[in-house]
């Protein structure tokens, strides 16, 4: 038997970050076939090895080297201080970190000396709590941190997406320590090693073309030739758009991929400018 060859160790998400992440690997062409425990897939892309660990493991296994690349939350890397190379934001589940309090918390804009704070977050609140210049104690909360207040804890330092939780639980947000999302990271040394490097490197590429595909969507339309250069002039495209001949010398075909979020308008201002039988259509990938 031929001995096996190198591979990277990758880690993917359990829990909130995994149906996003699972999701942008398949719109990859990433397949994954996973084993009677569901922890360590397989994946239709060669060179890795893989298993499933919850976000915060991920940070240590990247850190301790025992992983290669993996996917894991901003905040939770902020949070262990390790030093991983950030190779992709995929903007997935975005999250704030957040200090939350009842009512009436703050007096002149600042909380009382002494004051107790409830978190998962101990390293980012003990440093937001220096950077604000507040006196207060840090007690470890392992989940379900917002229904501390008012009894155990006097605010908390949590994670929210719509704020909605803090609020059901009779907290307002009063300060914001970061921004958090899932983004892919590596451990500086598997960027050393040529294989891994290659290999983590084609990975990162492919899930970057899905996020950059779905940004944009490709718009295709017929202009008379005398209208060609106006039409052209207002189309946001990548580089040049792609043009050709009507049959019959009936004019052109004009097409170019756009942003997304430009759509509505830019469809007005090219009938303005002469542009008819407008075709819209998704992308699956796009690959510089």
């Amino acid at each position: 038997m031929s001995e096996p060859g190198p591979v990277a160790h990758l880690a993917l998400p359990k829990g909130r970050m995994q149906e996003n992440v699972l999701r942008l690997l398949a719109d990859a062409g990433i397949r994954l076939a996973f084993d009677r425990r569901g922890y360590r897939p397989t994946l239709s892309l060669e060179g890795f090895e893989t298993k499933i660990l919850k976000p915060q493991n991920i940070v240590e296994m990247l850190d301790a080297g025992s992983r290669d690349v993996g996917f894991a939350g901003a905040d939770w890397v902020a949070e262990k201080g390790v030093d991983l190379v950030e190779l992709l934001d995929t903007g997935l589940d975005p999250v704030r970190i957040v200090a939350a309090a009842a009512p009436g918390f703050l007096e002149g804009g600042r909380p009382k000396d002494g004051f107790v704070v409830a978190t998962e977050y101990e390293r980012l609140t003990r440093r937001w709590l220096e950077g604000r210049g507040f006196t207060g104690r840090v007690v470890r909360s392992y989940g379900a941190t917002e229904v501390f207040p008012p009894e155990d804890a006097d605010c908390v330092v949590d994670n929210t997406a719509t704020g909605a939780t803090l609020k059901a639980n009779g907290l307002q947000i009063f300060d914001e320590l970061l921004r958090s999302s899932t983004r892919l990271y590596a451990h500086p040394a598997a960027l050393d090693d040529p294989f891994r490097r290659d290999t983590i490197e084609h990975l990162a590429l492919l899930l970057r073309s899905v996020l950059e595909a779905r940004l944009r969507v490709m718009i295709e339309l017929n202009v008379a030739a005398e209208d060609l250069e106006r039409v052209v002039a207002v189309l946001p495209c990548m580089r040049e758009p792609t043009i050709a001949r009507l049959h019959h010398e009936a004019g052109f075909a004009v097409k170019a991929a756009v942003p997304r979020a430009d759509l509505p308008a830019l469809i007005k201002r090219l009938k303005a400018q002469g542009g008819t039988d407008i075709v819209v259509f998704q992308i699956a990938q796009i690959v510089p």
